[in-house]
This record gives C-alpha cells, sequence and structure tokens, in this order.
C-alpha cells in the first residue's frame, strides 16, 4: 500500500486550486526514488529537521548576542515560531502546510554567528559579498552532508526569497515571507521588554490601536488580516491599514533595538571576531578542519573560509577566536 499516493489524493481534494501540490512539484536537483510513505514536501521538511545546520540555529543569535537569560528567541527559536505562524495560515487558506513548514524550517540555516552583526561582517570582507538566504541555499544544495539536501525546487526557492524584492512563485512560499516578518517583529518586542530595553509605553500608539496592544493580541490580528486579505487571491498579502502599521512597527524596532541599542552593545566585538577569523584563515588555511580543506581546490579559499564561518555557532566563533588569537597561559618547568 502506498500511502503517499493516497495522501497527495487527498491533497487534490482538499487543498485550494492556488496551493502547491506534493504530486506537482517541479522536482529535485536529482532525481531520485520517490518515498512510499511520505510526500516530497514531507520528506523535505524531515531532512531540514535533521540536518546539522537546524541543530546549529539553538546557539546563533537572535537579535540579543549571548544572552544571558534563557527566555531570549535563538535562531533556533525564531525558525521554530516562523514555522507555526506560517503553519496556522497555510491550514487557514488551504495550502500545502508541508511545503509551508518546509521552508519556514529551512529560511534561516545559512544565517551567520551573532545574527545580522555577523551576516553584515562576512558581506564586508568576503569579495562577492554575503547575504544569508543565498547561504542558505548554498547550506541545502552543498554544504550539508557535504552533498547537501537535493530538497525540491520549491522548498529551495521559498529559502531564497524569503526576504529580498523577489518573492516566492509558490503562495505557501510567500506565506513564509510575511511570517517570518510577523514573527520577529513581535518576538523582539517581546525580547526588548524583557530586557527592559523598551517600556510598553515607548511602542507607537497608532500601531497599537491597528495591531494590538499585546504580544498575543497582535500576532493574532496580523494573521487573521493576513488570512482575510489573502483568501482566494493570486497573492499573500496584508491588508493596507495592517501593512503599514507593521512597517512603522518594523523602522520603529530598527531606530529603537536593531541599531545602536544596549541589545546590541557587543555588536562591534563580534564583527571583529567574524573578520579576524576570517583574514587569518585566508591566510593560514590549515587552521580550518580538514573536510574544509579537501574544498580549496574545488571552491577557492575564500569561499571555503566563508561557509566554514557562517556555519559556526556564537560560542564555537569565539572558543575558535580565543584559541587563535588570545595567549595562552604556559608554565615553566622548576
Amino acid at each position: 500500500m502506498d500511502l503517499r499516493l493516497q495522501y497527495e489524493k487527498m491533497e487534490r481534494r482538499m487543498l485550494s486550486p492556488g496551493a502547491c501540490l506534493s504530486d506537482s512539484s517541479r522536482g529535485r536537483m536529482y532525481s531520485e526514488e520517490p518515498c512510499s510513505v511520505r510526500t516530497i514536501f514531507q520528506r523535505d521538511r524531515d531532512r531540514i529537521i535533521h540536518s546539522k545546520g537546524f541543530r546549529r540555529l539553538k546557539y546563533k543569535t537572535q537579535v540579543f548576542i549571548i544572552p544571558e537569560g534563557d527566555h531570549f528567541r535563538t535562531r533556533l527559536t525564531h525558525t521554530l515560531e516562523v514555522a507555526q505562524i506560517a503553519r496556522t495560515a497555510a491550514r487557514a487558506l488551504r495550502l500545502n502546510e508541508d511545503l509551508t513548514e518546509a521552508i519556514a524550517l529551512g529560511h534561516d540555516l545559512g544565517h551567520t554567528p551573532f545574527g545580522h552583526t555577523g551576516e553584515e561582517a562576512l558581506n564586508e570582507v568576503f569579495p562577492p559579498g554575503f547575504k544569508h538566504n543565498v547561504q542558505s541555499l548554498r547550506q541545502v544544495d552543498e554544504l550539508e552532508g557535504w552533498r547537501g539536501l537535493n530538497l525540491s525546487h520549491e522548498v529551495r526557492d521559498g529559502i531564497l526569497n524569503h526576504t529580498g524584492k523577489t518573492d516566492p512563485f509558490t503562495l505557501e512560499g510567500q506565506i513564509v515571507k510575511i511570517c517570518d516578518r510577523i514573527a520577529y517583529i513581535n518576538h523582539d518586542i517581546d525580547d526588548a521588554l524583557r530586557a527592559g530595553i523598551l517600556k510598553e509605553e515607548d511602542l507607537p500608539r497608532e500601531c497599537l490601536e491597528i495591531l494590538g496592544f499585546s504580544h498575543r493580541e497582535r500576532i493574532n490580528n496580523m494573521v487573521l488580516d493576513l488570512i482575510e486579505a489573502s483568501m482566494g487571491r493570486p497573492s499573500i498579502t496584508l491588508n493596507t491599514g495592517v501593512k503599514e502599521a507593521t512597517h512603522i512597527l518594523r523602522d520603529f524596532m530598527f531606530k529603537k533595538v536593531y541599531i545602536g541599542s544596549e541589545a546590541k552593545r557587543e555588536e562591534i566585538k563580534a564583527r571583529h571576531v567574524v573578520k579576524y577569523l576570517y583574514r587569518h584563515m585566508v591566510e593560514f588555511p590549515e587552521s580550518m578542519p580538514g573536510e574544509y580543506l579537501k574544498r580549496v581546490n574545488q571552491y577557492g579559499i575564500e569561499r571555503v573560509v566563508c561557509d566554514y564561518i557562517a556555519g559556526m555557532t556564537d560560542r564555537y566563533a569565539i572558543t575558535q577566536f580565543t584559541r587563535i588569537f588570545v595567549p595562552r597561559a604556559f608554565a615553566l618547568e622548576e
């Protein structure tokens, strides 16, 4: 009994005309036998969850670099929140939840240590430039397991275009793009309030009157608006009032939290860690693990060093920086 075929038939009966059906996927980069139990998108989701890159998200910065509190978000918890919000919206719109979840779980796999600070630092020193969404695609195409995960074109497109001017070609990918913003704006507000960087009265009242006065209300209202604005439409969007309030709130967060706030006080140090590691390893490739050295002839030293550093967690980057640059004590024989 082929359970996958039964599930694909169920998708055709239950999902909306705009949904991306599993049996209509554009396929994988390299052809392989389908699973008898899971659809192509379910299989993609499972490959991402079991990947090393996914596990490393646990120790990568969201906004707060090396937070001391137990309840601040990391890149992993951000990813899980995006997946939950996006799945809720996909279900309500009768779109493909499995595709939506796979894109959401994979969208930040290429993020550097120290969040966007690390991304900016690598972008400054790596000659071709660095963007985390492009690196996320590279992670699933090339780096994971040294041969990639061979994901479907729909998941790869959603990962690449979850940020930037180009929208994903599936509605499921477009959901993730908007839900990523819904998630990070709201959970970053929550973390900033917890840290004492913001107070409730600091938040722009005109936005709260539209979106809601609590964390729970804002997420609920934004998701409900997304569902209402997108139902039966050829693209995923928000209604004008909510969209404008979201932009204002995002701009507020950039001014008050993302740039120059107490949350970012360690940014300069983090930039130095990334830049010094990059420059040192380009000059002394032997300081990298052997499996990376094997790829230098194929990709070039700068590309390999960039891949190595982008994959580091915050704590691993600090450990390597300490190992290379911080003098170690030694004992003299008496």
